[in-house]
Order: C-alpha cells, then structure tokens, then sequence
C-alpha cells in the first residue's frame, strides 16, 4: 500500500516506510541481515556431529545424548533430563503424563485430558498450548501480569474461583524471563494441580537463585535454532523421578515393549533426539553462559540507547530473578503510540512526530535489513482460541464488552501485544551495528 499524505502535524498512513522518508535520510541498509536471533556456532559442535558420524551413531541413540542429558541435569540440578526431537514434543509428553497422573490411562485414540479444562499461559507461542488440545483438553487462558509479562498469579487464583476442579496448570516464562513462578506454585499446591513448566525461552535464566525449568512438575527446555543455545532442533523433559523419566523415553521411541519382537501396549511417538543434532547440543552447551553474558549486553545497550524515548524494555524484577535476555523487547507509552489497526495479517499506521507504533518500527527495521518481530499475539485473541476461557485479574475476560456492563476490566497482555515488539537481538550484532537499530527507532519518533 503506498503511503498517503495527511494534513496537521500527521505525516503520514500507510503499510510501509517510503523511500523518500526523509526522517532516515543518509541511512543504508545492513549488507548482512541482521536476525532477531539465529545459531551461533563455536566449532566444538562439528568435533561432535563428526564423532557420531565416525562411530556410526547415527540413531536416537548415542554418547552425544547420554552426554547432554547428564549436563543438563548437572546445570540445572535436577535428576532426570530426557532429550526429544523438540520442545513441542517434550511439552506434549509432559502434558500427556501430567494427565495420565491425574486422571489415569486414556483409551487408545483419546488423550489424557479429554473433556478437562487446562489453565495456560496466555501469551506464548501456541506450541505451548496446543499439546493440551494434542490431548483432548480445553486450554483456559490466563491473563499476563505487566511485571513480568508473564502469567498472573492474581487472574490464576481467580480462574480456581470460577473453574475449581482444573487440576494443570501450563505456564511458560517469556523471552527469557522468570514469571512469579513461587507464587504459581503456592497457588497450584492450594489446589492441588500439577504445573507443566514451559522454560523453552528462558534456560539458563533463574528466580530466586533456582534455575527456571526446575520449579514444575514436568518442565520442558527448548534447542530451536533460535534459542539461547541450539540443535537446530531439539529439545528436553526435566523431571524428578526416575520411573517418569523411563515412561517417557519409551513414549518417544514408540512405546515398544520388552520383546523380541516388536510389541506395544501403548500410544507411542517418534520424538526421541537424534545422535547428531545432540552432538550440536554438546558443543553449544559450554558457552550458555557466554551467551547469556553477549544478551545482557545487547539488552543493557537498548536500555541505554533508548532511555530518552518513550519506551520502556521488557521488564523483570532484579531483586528475585535473572534473566537470560534471549529477546530484548520494548513497549511504547499509551501517550506516544499512533493510531494504527490492523487486520488478520496486515496493519496500517499513522506517522507522527513524537509517536510511533509496532508496525511502523518493524517497518522501518525490515526496510534497512534487520529483523524484528511483534510481541507474541495473545492465544486468547487467536481465532483457532476464540471460543476459549479467559481470566484476568479481574474475572471472566470474555463478554465484557456489552454497554450494560459496568466497569473496564483490563486486558493486560491485549495491552502489551498492541504496544510492544522484538528488537534485533543476536548475539554476533556488533555495538556499532546495534547503535544504527537504535537510531532508526529514534527517527521513528522524529
């Protein structure tokens, strides 16, 4: 859509950045793209991948997976770490065996959860909740706290005022920050609910001095190639027990049986890890915390950079936790934001001097080779979601909007999807690289 002139002191509407702009006058596009993250390889990970190939372990089983489970669990201190192909597939045994324990063993072709709601998360990415549905469950979406940006206690303990009997709780940490996950756990324990524990973004990242990925029942960590360390793919089920942790490597390796021949008295899967994507794993493992260390700094410089617009950056309290800073985010102030609206896939905007909008930001970066992304769209403003129960910290989010109802309940992470988004956060961006990132946001809001 071309850009269409306004009268006063708005500049413009449109869907894209124009080339004669001149608020980035003199400005040139990166010669290499600059990624919100990507992989960042050391060498090591090839020494592993050659092993496995060399020794013909080239299976789901190998030295290279029994070696990242006994790191990940000596990192984290928990006892049992199982490698899957993914952390979607590690969420959806998790979440498959927190059924099973509450509600016993399902009928072949019928889930673990069928016909039981499921408090989650509400804004995540939808591989977090769609294992609930993978189960036969109804996901309940829970409201985000503007603390964290994560879950809320306070909408939770309301959602065990309104549907009393849920017994799971699925709640992940965003972008590489612990939500109130003590809290979550003193609510849980008062309900007697189990808590699933999505900790695909924050590994590494702590609350109160305890590793993210350690406060669930079962939890979940996640080497997606764009995580805080990678397989490319990949991703673990921590757990306590033993016997839980041998259910699931039967269930990921297609639940056969103790036989000579092949036999299965169980649903079983295809998730178990490769040998090779865990030899990628066993490379990246040693520099975590050089990672961790190269995102603090990209998200410090944001902070720093920005601090006279305004904006904030995605928040988390100092005091109780440490983040991993996977993603920097920013949050534009109600009073600076533009009008905008946006459809099912596409958004127009209005440029203005002194304001400035998602669209308009992930714009101009795409426009000059650098990758940003909007905040996670809630999953309870999602269509596949639309029919699903919402809770805020008010009550019942849903059917609020009637002129004959009182008062103005708030929608905390609607909020936060419509005035934040996702720098570029990578860890090969160079400071110089990220001053111009920073410069083009300012003349955003020229």
């Amino acid at each position: 859509m071309s850009a269409v002139k306004m009268k006063g002191n708005v500049k413009e509407v449109g869907s894209i950045i124009q080339n004669s702009d001149s608020r980035f006058a003199g400005i040139e596009p990166f010669k290499q793209k600059l990624w919100l993250a990507s992989p960042t390889m050391h060498g090591e990970e090839q020494k592993w991948v050659d092993e496995a190939i060399r020794t013909n372990w080239v299976s789901t089983v190998g030295e290279n997976i029994n070696v990242i489970e006994k790191q990940v669990c000596e990192y984290l201190h928990v006892n049992c770490a199982v490698a899957l192909s993914c952390g979607t597939a590690a969420l959806h045994l998790a979440i498959r065996l927190a059924g099973e324990k509450l509600y016993g063993l399902p009928r072949v072709g019928h889930g673990s959860l069928e016909g039981k709601k499921v408090f989650a998360s509400d804004m995540t990415f939808d591989a977090t909740v769609n294992p609930i549905t993978y189960e036969g469950g109804e996901p309940v979406f829970i409201d985000t706290e503007s603390d964290t940006w994560n879950m809320s206690p306070e909408a939770l303990e309301k959602a065990f005022e309104i549907y009393p009997d849920v017994k799971l709780i699925v709640v992940a940490h965003l972008y590489g920050t612990p939500g109130k996950i003590d809290l979550i756990r003193k609510i849980a324990d008062k309900h007697n609910a189990l808590i699933v524990e999505d900790a695909a973004e924050s590994f590494g990242a702590t609350y109160k001095g305890r590793q993210t990925g350690t406060f669930g029942d079962f939890s979940v960590i996640s080497f997606n190639g764009n995580k805080i360390v990678t397989g490319s793919s990949g991703g673990m089920l921590l757990c306590s027990d033993k016997a839980d942790a041998d259910k699931i490597r039967k269930w990921s390796t297609q639940s056969r049986e103790a036989a000579p021949w092949y036999q299965h008295e169980e649903l079983g899967y295809n998730y178990r890890m490769s040998n090779i994507i865990a030899g990628i794993v066993r490379g990246q493992l040693p520099h975590l915390n050089e990672h961790i260390g190269q995102k603090k700094a990209i998200y410090e410089r944001y902070k720093e950079g920005l601090a006279d617009l305004p904006i904030s950056m995605n928040p988390f309290d100092a005091a109780t936790s440490v983040p991993n800073y996977w993603l920097s985010c920013m949050i534009i102030n109600p009073d600076a934001m533009t009008l905008f609206v946006r459809s099912g896939s596409d958004e127009l905007w209005t440029s203005e001097a002194g304001k400035s909008s998602p669209g308009e930001i992930l714009n101009a970066l795409s426009k000059y080779n650098a990758e940003g992304r909007p905040i996670w769209k809630p999953m309870h403003l999602q269509p596949i979601y639309r029919s699903h129960g919402f809770i805020t910290a008010d009550g019942n989010g849903r059917g609020q909007s009637n002129a004959y109802i009182a008062g103005n309940m708030t929608d905390v992470g609607a909020d936060i999807f419509q005035r934040g988004l996702c720098l570029p956060s990578d860890n090969k961006m160079t400071a110089e690289e990220q001053n111009v990132i920073i410069d083009i946001i300012h003349r955003c809001f020229n």
